[in-house]
């Protein structure tokens, strides 16, 4: 119990983090410096108005100088990732498996935000959580799939499972990035962006080829599902609205990989 609770804090500090990423990436500023303050009046954000989600409840949402409203998006993702980092732990103990998923839950709700606040996907965390991805996969085996068919008995099974995890990458990535090309050119208009195709690379590292497909099949229909929907209560231009495509393809992989390697490896 003690560790989820360590766990959560530690999600918490990571979340705000994740923030200044989500905030500062798409506008090519550095994630360091300077210091976090208001957008709004410029003003530097002190220590103790900076404390994850606990300053945002007692600044009631708004910034102390200026008053201008704080997106609810910083207290979600700093929650999402308590959560999930809690989950993981509580679940699978202080293990590297529970270090793999929290560090895959960040990734993917840094991405959801950022795709769905900007429409980008950085390559920060997609290109570098898939060497992630594969640097883990030496020390939290995938499950057997085409390369363990292939090269079993050949190479040992640690060398397997970062095999398995570079094969994922670049056939998933692949066969998207193949598919959108060809229905782009059909369609005569771009269908699918190069950060989707990093982004389902980064997946199929962390979980393997069969398990970046499925996520793949799960994201395309919610998004065609919610998309619809969206866009004729939205009264949207079906032309020109931009789906956020990532964001599907991010919350359709934190699903299917807490649900597949957490909760039921318990």
């Amino acid at each position: 119990m003690l560790e989820a609770v360590l766990a959560f804090l530690a999600g918490l500090l990571i979340g705000s983090f994740l923030n200044v990423c989500i905030y500062r990436l798409p506008l090519d500023l550095s994630v360091v410096r300077p210091r976090s303050h208001c957008p709004g009046c410029e003003k530097q954000i002190d220590w103790y108005d900076n404390i994850p989600l606990l300053s945002y409840l007692i600044l009631g949402g708004r910034c102390r100088h200026c008053r201008e409203r704080i997106p609810l998006r910083y207290p979600v993702v700093e929650l999402s990732t308590a959560a999930a980092f809690a989950l993981c732990v509580a679940m699978l103990g202080l293990t590297w498996p529970a270090a793999k998923f929290s560090i895959l839950s960040a990734i993917l709700i840094t991405l959801i935000a950022t795709d769905l606040e900007e429409r980008i996907l950085p390559d920060e965390f997609t290109l570098g959580g898939t060497m992630l991805g594969i640097a883990l996969s030496g020390l939290v085996p995938l499950d057997p799939g085409i390369a363990s068919f292939l090269l079993f008995g050949i190479i040992g099974q640690r060398w397997l499972s970062v095999v398995e995890s570079l094969s994922g990458a670049l056939v998933a990535s692949g066969l998207i990035w193949g598919f959108a090309a060809l229905y782009g050119k059909l369609r005569k208009r771009e269908v699918l962006g190069l950060g989707d195709v990093k982004m389902i690379a980064m997946l199929g590292a962390f979980l393997g080829l069969e398990e970046a497909l499925l996520i793949l099949c799960v994201a395309g229909f919610a998004g065609s599902l919610i998309g619809v929907i969206y866009i004729v209560a939205a009264k949207k231009d079906w032309s020109t609205y931009e789906l956020p495509y990532g964001s599907f393809i991010g919350g359709a992989g934190l699903a299917i990989a807490l649900w597949a390697h957490v909760l039921r490896a318990h």
